[in-house]
């Protein structure tokens, strides 16, 4: 499978792709091939509806793959949340309108996430309850 997800993934990935009301995607730097190869490896195919990848769009923060993932999906910039393990996931959520929550086991420190982040998790289990908080205050 190439390289291995993170403690968690699987089962929250899982439980959000199952969910009625939601639809995933990836936005990443990533090329198409690439994640493919790693999508399909994990025997996730059936997760995500939308995939956006370096080959098709400028660098992060630059907000096009958002974007056109919103437009691909129909869904509005108020209704969606970029979940990112870097500064940049957070700066392009942030220039496409839409919230951002952190991950502190990525790439880029926890405390630099905080800045752009309307949430920073520690471990996958958390982000569905992140999620649901995110939203209520929305509401």
């Amino acid at each position: 499978a190439g390289s291995p997800l993170f403690p968690g993934a699987r089962e929250v990935l899982t439980q959000l792709g199952r969910a009625p009301d939601l639809l995933l995607g990836v936005a990443t730097g990533k090329s198409r091939r690439g994640l493919d190869a790693l999508i399909a490896g994990h025997g996730l195919d059936h997760v995500f509806v939308t995939r956006q990848v370096a080959d098709d769009h400028p660098s992060k923060p630059h907000p096009s793959m958002i974007l056109t993932a919103l437009a691909e999906t129909g869904c509005a910039p108020e209704n969606a949340v970029m979940i990112g393990d870097t500064t940049f996931d957070m700066e392009m959520a942030v220039a496409a309108g839409i919230a951002g929550i952190g991950v502190g086991w990525g790439y880029h420190p926890r405390d630099s996430l905080h800045r752009h982040a309307r949430q920073v998790v520690d471990d996958f289990a958390a982000l569905p309850a992140a999620l649901d908080s995110l939203w209520k205050v929305g509401a």
